[in-house]
C-alpha cells in the first residue's frame, strides 16, 4: 500500500528539487520525475508543469508592446460610424478608399503614423478594436453559451432508419406555429404534435405560447390520454425541447430522449407527415393568439384525437428500396392506429381490451360533427378575433348532420378552417367624380324638367364648361348617375305616400 506524504512534504520537497530538475539533462530529468511521482502521487504532467515552474519573484512577467493606441482605435471608429457601421472585413477593405475621401473633402486629418497604422490594420483587429463600441450599441449582455449545446451533446442522435421495430410508447414530437403564413413577432398559439412510430398513434395538445414549461404540461396531458405507456421521445433541435427543463423531467420519469439530426427532416418523417395531415388539415394556416384560440384549439383536438386514431386508416411503410434516382416503396395495408394496437404482438391484454371497450361506444359521424363546430369556432377567432359560434341546448342535431352529409360536395369546401372569407365590400371610390362641380347644376336641370334625357345634359354641359365635357367622354357615367338620382326620387315619393296614408286621422 503506497503512502501518501502530506500537502506541505509535498511543497518543501518540490522547492528542493525544482533547481536541480531545471538544470539537469534530459536523462536526469526523466529519472527525477519518476522519483517524484512516486513519492508525491501527482499525475506525470502536473508534475511536470510543477517542477518546471520559475519562482513568482524571479519570474518576468512580459509587459506587450501595444501597436494600436488609442488614437487608432478613434480613428477607426470614427471610420466605422462613416461606413455605417459594417463588419470588420468589410471595413478593411473600404478603409483605404475611405480615409481617401474623407481627406479629399476636409472631413479627416490623421497624423502619419496613425494613417499608416490605420492602412494596415487587420479585419481581427478592427472587430477587437471596435467591440466595447459595439457592447455599448446592443446594452445587452451576450447569452451564456455552452448549456443549451451540453445538454444537446448528451442527447444521443437518432435517424430515420435507427428506429426498426420499436415497441407502442416511442414518439417523434414536433411543435407547430399557429402564426398565420409569415412569422412576426408576438405569442401565437403552438401545437406539440406526437407520434407513436409503431402504431401512428398521434396526439396534438395545444400551447398557449412557445415555452418549455408548457411543453412539459403538454407532454404530461398527452401521457395520460394515452391508452398505453409512454416509453421515448425523439424531438429536432429545437431549444424549447433541449434544455435543462425537458431533460430531467425525461430523465426523471424514464423516458428514453433522443433527437434528430440538425436540417435532417427525414429523420422525423412520422412526425413531419402528420403536422400536414393531421393538424394543417383541421386547423388551416390561420392566425390564432390568446387563451379563447387556446380552448378552441384543445376543443378540436379533444374530438379529433377519437376521429383519427379510431376511424382513419394511415398507410405505413413496410419497405424502401433505391435503384439509382428511383426509389421503390412498399406499404402495409392501410390500418387505424387502433387497429395497428390490437395486432401487435407484444402482451398488453388489459390496453387491447380497453380500446376494444372504447371502440365500440364511439360515434364518428357525431364525432365529425364535433370537428366542424370546433372548426367553425376557429375559423372565426383566425379572421375576427373573436367566436359567435353556438352550440345548441342539448347538443346539435346529429340526424340534420347525416343528411347533410349526401349533399355536402355539391358546396365544395366544408371545413370551416380551410373555406374562404368574405372580402370586405368595395364602398370607398377609386376614381376622382368627374361631375363634383356641375353636380348642383344638373340637379337643378333634373328638377325643372325631370324627363330630360342624358344626353341632353351631356351636350349642355359640352356647351358650357367645353375645356371638360367637350369630347362627351364622361356620357356613360351620366347616364348611371341619372338613373341613380331618379331612382331615388321615386323611392322618396313611395315612401312620402306611405307615410301620409299610415298617418292617424285627427278628429275635431
Amino acid at each position: 500500500m503506497k503512502r501518501r506524504i502530506s500537502m506541505t512534504t509535498r511543497k518543501e520537497l518540490t522547492a528542493a528539487l525544482r533547481a536541480r530538475y531545471c538544470s539537469a539533462t534530459f536523462g536526469d530529468r526523466i529519472k527525477i520525475l519518476d522519483e517524484f511521482v512516486a513519492l508525491t502521487g501527482y499525475h506525470r504532467k502536473h508534475a511536470i508543469r510543477v517542477l518546471g515552474e520559475v519562482a513568482a519573484d524571479a519570474r518576468a512577467v512580459p509587459v506587450r508592446s501595444r501597436l494600436y493606441d488609442e488614437a487608432v482605435r478613434q480613428a477607426l471608429t470614427l471610420l466605422w460610424e462613416a461606413a455605417d457601421r459594417v463588419c470588420g472585413k468589410r471595413l478593411k477593405a473600404l478603409i483605404p478608399t475611405l480615409v481617401d475621401a474623407m481627406e479629399r473633402h476636409g472631413h479627416l486629418d490623421l497624423d502619419p503614423v496613425i494613417r499608416t497604422k490605420v492602412l494596415q490594420v487587420s479585419a481581427a483587429t478592427i472587430d477587437r478594436a471596435l467591440a466595447p463600441a459595439r457592447q455599448h450599441i446592443d446594452g445587452q449582455r451576450k447569452r451564456r453559451k455552452g448549456v443549451g449545446a451540453a445538454i444537446r451533446r448528451s442527447i444521443p442522435v437518432r435517424t430515420f432508419a435507427d428506429w426498426r421495430d420499436p415497441p407502442p410508447g416511442f414518439f417523434e414530437i414536433d411543435m407547430v406555429e399557429h402564426c398565420g403564413g409569415v412569422k412576426t413577432d408576438g405569442d401565437f398559439v403552438h401545437t406539440l404534435t406526437l407520434t407513436d412510430i409503431a402504431s401512428g398513434w398521434t396526439e396534438c395538445v395545444s400551447m398557449r405560447m412557445r415555452n418549455q414549461i408548457l411543453v412539459i404540461e403538454a407532454l404530461a396531458k398527452a401521457a395520460d390520454d394515452l391508452p398505453f405507456a409512454m416509453l421515448g421521445v425523439d424531438s429536432d433541435n429545437d431549444s424549447a425541447f433541449m434544455n435543462q427543463t425537458v431533460f430531467d423531467y425525461c430523465k426523471g420519469l424514464g423516458l428514453e430522449q433522443t433527437r434528430s439530426r440538425a436540417y435532417k427532416k427525414n429523420d422525423q418523417a412520422w412526425v413531419e407527415q402528420k403536422n400536414g395531415a393531421i393538424v394543417r388539415r383541421l386547423v388551416g394556416y390561420g392566425r390564432l393568439s390568446g387563451v379563447e384560440a387556446t380552448k378552441a384549439l384543445a376543443k378540436l383536438y379533444a374530438s379529433s384525437r377519437l376521429y383519427i386514431n379510431f376511424f382513419q386508416p394511415s398507410f405505413k411503410l413496410k419497405s424502401k428500396t433505391r435503384d439509382g434516382a428511383h426509389v421503390h416503396k412498399v406499404y402495409f395495408t392501410p390500418a387505424t392506429p387502433c387497429d395497428r394496437l390490437l395486432a401487435h404482438a407484444s402482451g398488453m391484454p388489459a390496453m387491447k381490451e380497453r380500446l376494444q371497450a372504447q371502440f365500440k361506444g364511439l360515434d364518428p359521424v357525431r364525432l365529425l360533427q364535433e370537428i366542424r363546430l370546433a372548426q367553425k369556432s376557429l375559423s372565426e377567432l383566425a379572421a375576427h378575433g373573436v367566436c359567435t359560434a353556438q352550440v345548441p341546448e342539448g347538443g346539435a342535431d346529429v340526424t340534420s348532420f347525416m343528411a347533410s352529409l349526401t349533399t355536402a360536395w355539391k358546396d365544395g369546401e366544408v371545413r370551416p378552417t380551410h373555406q374562404k372569407q368574405p372580402l370586405a365590400k368595395h364602398w370607398w371610390k377609386t376614381r376622382v367624380d368627374p361631375f363634383a362641380d356641375a353636380w348642383s347644376t344638373i340637379e337643378g336641370w333634373l328638377i325643372a324638367e325631370p324627363a330630360v334625357s342624358a344626353n341632353d345634359l351631356m351636350d349642355r354641359l359640352a356647351a358650357m364648361i367645353p375645356d371638360l365635357y367637350a369630347s362627351k367622354a364622361q356620357l356613360r357615367t351620366l347616364q348611371r348617375r341619372v338613373k341613380t338620382w331618379r331612382t331615388e326620387r321615386a323611392k322618396e315619393m313611395v315612401l312620402g305616400s306611405l307615410r301620409k296614408s299610415t298617418a292617424m286621422p285627427v278628429e275635431i
